[in-house]
């Protein structure tokens, strides 16, 4: 089962103030005409306000949308509310993204359970138990490819099964480009050997998938998925942590822009400590307003990465080196060869340093974000504002 949340941050928006509710309303990154809309309503939908429309163009087409920023915590917590409902049906739940995940029941014990009274139920508990403006599409399918095919094909608030009854019907009413995974290049590849539907696609010989389209045993997984047979139900480690931020301000002021990195850090540092994990290696990028940009990886084979001091201290070391005084429109910052948290290791590194920064990240996780930080981090309250990216969940603690 995919279930889907209908128009997720405008949704939870509209949930939480009634005024909102049955108009139009987009969740942007920033409230200004340049930024980028993140979420519109489903009203706002209707306009044909799309995500990617800068604030501009959405007011545009649509001189009454209400512009919000986002409040991340808000989502959390109704994603966090979401999940949860869905392990009252199984215990094999996976979050794919902010706003979706799938219920697996492929466990013997749930054969008997009747699923599209299980959708049914979930939509209902979600509007009764979080809000009434909170709607989602529920798939319902053998593999979880066919359940997110199933889940998008009627929006808002549907709730569709694909068998082995309907599957041709469902394939022969959507383009390649409708398919879940398959984008413009893919297409191309499809076109050129001449499959132009899903229905040539489906009728393709593993042979002319594998050898001749893909060239690899992904021409075998398509053959597979699109028939319902699971191939995607792999959960990869996490590889790295990371934060990319688009300046509010622009700016050549280095003092200024390093306060600002320090902030991208302590949020990186803070998810790297609450995954219970260190890092030997860093990642940093930054983006001028001439359109150049410079970005470096690093590693470390005799120290670890585990304050978001050390982390700070090597990026900005990056940044420095090759520092001009261009404006820089765009910093990013992460760290990667991530390891389980070794106590033996943290005492090598610094035991008064390691209690510190667990003492402060106890502070922070109960009574907000930065309440204490660096002091290079004063007035930066407006910069490197919290975000959520739909489809990175990994962190999420749901206990």
């Amino acid at each position: 089962m995919h279930v889907d949340l209908n128009s997720c941050f405008a949704s939870i928006e509209q949930q939480a103030n009634p005024l909102f509710r049955g108009r139009p309303i987009a969740i942007a990154a920033y409230t200004t005409p340049n930024a980028c809309v993140l979420a519109p309503s489903i009203e706002a939908k209707r306009f044909g306000i799309k995500v990617g429309f800068s604030v501009r163009e959405a007011q545009q087409v649509c001189p009454n949308i209400i512009i919000l920023a986002p409040d991340t915590e808000k989502y959390r917590v109704i994603h966090k509310q979401f999940i949860k409902i869905l392990m009252d049906y199984s215990s094999a739940v996976t979050p794919k993204s902010i706003d979706e995940a799938i219920v697996d029941f492929s466990d013997p014990a749930l054969h008997t359970l009747d699923l599209e009274l299980i959708g049914k139920e979930i939509k209902h508990r979600l509007k009764t138990e979080i809000g009434q403006s909170i709607l989602c599409n529920v798939g319902i399918a053998t593999n979880r490819f066919l359940a997110k095919t199933a889940a998008g094909l009627h929006k808002p608030d549907g709730l569709d099964i694909i068998t082995h009854k309907n599957l041709l019907d469902t394939y022969q009413n959507m383009t390649l480009l409708d398919i879940c995974g398959i984008n413009l290049r893919y297409e191309r590849r499809l076109n050129i050997n001449g499959i132009y539907t899903p229905l040539q696609f489906f009728n393709s010989s593993i042979p002319k998938l594998q050898k001749q389209v893909f060239k690899s045993i992904v021409g075998y997984h398509w053959y597979a998925r699109l028939r319902g047979w699971e191939t995607d139900n792999i959960d990869f480690s996490q590889k790295s942590i990371s934060h990319e931020y688009s300046l509010h301000k622009k700016s050549h002021d280095f003092y200024e822009l390093s306060k600002i990195l320090m902030k991208m850090c302590e949020r990186v540092g803070r998810r790297l400590r609450s995954s219970n994990q260190i890092a030997k290696g860093i990642y940093f990028r930054c983006a001028y307003t001439d359109n150049n940009e410079f970005h470096q990886s690093k590693t470390f084979a005799n120290s670890i990465i585990y304050a978001s001091d050390d982390l700070y201290k090597h990026a900005e070391k990056l940044f420095k080196d090759q520092f001009t005084g261009k404006t820089v429109r765009l910093f990013a910052v992460g760290c990667f060869n991530l390891s389980p948290e070794d106590p033996e290791q943290l005492e090598l590194f610094n035991p008064k340093k390691q209690q510190l920064v667990k003492a402060m990240d106890k502070i922070n996780d109960r009574y907000g974000e930065f309440i204490v930080s660096t002091a290079r981090m004063l007035d930066t309250n407006s910069e490197a504002l919290d975000r959520i990216a739909f489809g990175k969940v990994k962190e999420m603690d749901y206990n």
